[in-house]
C-alpha cells in the first residue's frame, strides 16, 4: 500500500503574531427581527441561542460561533460559513454575520433573500464594502489580541500541529483609505493552517459536490441533527443514521513538479490506480507549504475503499501520488 498515514508537517515555528488580508473571504449580513428564524430554517446548524457580541469584541466558543452549511434540496452543500451574532448596538435588532468564501457570497445572499418573503429581515452581501482579515498565533497572543472598536471578529477552532496549537481569528471591518494589504507570508501560513484544521470550506468550484458527511461536516460540529427542518435535511439525516457515507474528507500532501502545481485547485479530481476510468474523489482545499518547496498540502474528499489498496493520483491516473495524513479529530459515529 503506497498511501501512508503520517503527521502532516514539521512544527510551523510561528513566534510572531501573523495577520493578513484574506481576499478569498467575503461577508454576508442577515439582520432584522426575523433573521434568526430565517437562518434556522435554511442552515444545517442551529443559530438559536447565539450570544450577542458587540463591535470591538471577539466571539468565541460554541456559544457565540458556529459552523453552518447551506444545502440544496438534494442535501448537497451550496455553501459553508462561520456565523456569529453582531448587533449594531445594544438596542438594535439581531444582525448575523456569515464569514463565507468570497466567490459564492453574492449568490448565497441572493438565494437566502428568496426566502425572506414577508419576514422582517434583510440579507446583504457586503463583501465589496467590508474586508476580512485573518490573525493567527499562540493562545496567549489570541487572548491578548485587541481589535478596532468598529470591527467584528470571531475565533475559529485552534489548529494543532506537532503538539503546537495555533489560534485563528477572523476580523471584518469596513474598507477605508488605509485598507489593509495582503501579506504573502502570513497569507500562506493562514491558508496552510486552514488546510491542517481539516475543517472544509465550500468554494465556487466545489458547490453542490458534497453531502455534509462526505467532507466530515458533522464531525466538526457543522450539523445539528436535533434542530428542525432545512433544505436537504432528510437526506443528510438518512446518510448519518443509515450508514450510507462511503466517502470522507482526508488530509493529504503531494510533492509535484512545477509543471503540475496548477492542478492542485479545489474541484480537481482524484483517480485511483485500480479504477482509472472514473474519479475517486476531489480536492476540497489546497495550500502550498512555505516550509517545504514544492510540497502542497490538501484537504481531499475520497472514496473510503480507495484508501485500502493501490495509489490515489491527482488530476489523472499518471498524476502525483497522494500521501494520506492523519486527521486531527475523530469521525462522529452515531
Amino acid at each position: 500500500m503506497t498511501n501512508s498515514s503520517e503527521n502532516p508537517n514539521k512544527p510551523l515555528n510561528l513566534p510572531q503574531l501573523g495577520k493578513s488580508l484574506l481576499p478569498q473571504w467575503g461577508l454576508i449580513f442577515v439582520e432584522g427581527p426575523d433573521a434568526a428564524t430565517l437562518l434556522q430554517n435554511q442552515l444545517s446548524n442551529s443559530v438559536f441561542g447565539l450570544k450577542r457580541i458587540h463591535s470591538g469584541q471577539i466571539a468565541q466558543d460554541h456559544s457565540a460561533v458556529r459552523l453552518v452549511g447551506y444545502c440544496n434540496p438534494k442535501g448537497r452543500l451550496l455553501a459553508s460559513a462561520w456565523v456569529g451574532l453582531f448587533p449594531k448596538d445594544e438596542t438594535s435588532d439581531d444582525r448575523f454575520a456569515l464569514f463565507i468564501s468570497q466567490d459564492i457570497a453574492a449568490a448565497t445572499a441572493k438565494r437566502l433573500s428568496m426566502y425572506v418573503l414577508r419576514s422582517k429581515v434583510k440579507v446583504t452581501d457586503v463583501s465589496n464594502e467590508w474586508q476580512v482579515l485573518g490573525c493567527y498565533g499562540s493562545d496567549a497572543q489570541m487572548n491578548a489580541l485587541s481589535i478596532d472598536s468598529d470591527a467584528i471578529a470571531l475565533r475559529m477552532p485552534d489548529v494543532l500541529v506537532d503538539d503546537q496549537s495555533y489560534g485563528r481569528i477572523l476580523i471584518a471591518q469596513e474598507k477605508n483609505q488605509s485598507e489593509d494589504k495582503v501579506v504573502d507570508t502570513q497569507l500562506q501560513q493562514w491558508n496552510l493552517l486552514e488546510v491542517f484544521s481539516a475543517i472544509p470550506r465550500i468554494v465556487l468550484a466545489t458547490q453542490e459536490q458534497f453531502v455534509p458527511q462526505m467532507i466530515n461536516f458533522e464531525s466538526v460540529l457543522g450539523v445539528d441533527f436535533k434542530k428542525g427542518c432545512y433544505p436537504g435535511q432528510e437526506i443528510v439525516a438518512r446518510s448519518q443514521y443509515r450508514g450510507a457515507v462511503k466517502r470522507r474528507l482526508q488530509l493529504a500532501h503531494i510533492t509535484p513538479d512545477q509543471d503540475n502545481e496548477d492542478a492542485c485547485q479545489p474541484g480537481a479530481e482524484l483517480f485511483h490506480s485500480g479504477d482509472p476510468s472514473q474519479p475517486a474523489g476531489m480536492v476540497v482545499l489546497a495550500a502550498p507549504n512555505p516550509l517545504e518547496p514544492h510540497r502542497i498540502d490538501l484537504q481531499v474528499e475520497c472514496k473510503l475503499e480507495a484508501l485500502e489498496t493501490g495509489e490515489i493520483h491527482l488530476a489523472n491516473v499518471t498524476g502525483p501520488v497522494l500521501k494520506i495524513d492523519l486527521l486531527p479529530y475523530p469521525l462522529l459515529e452515531i
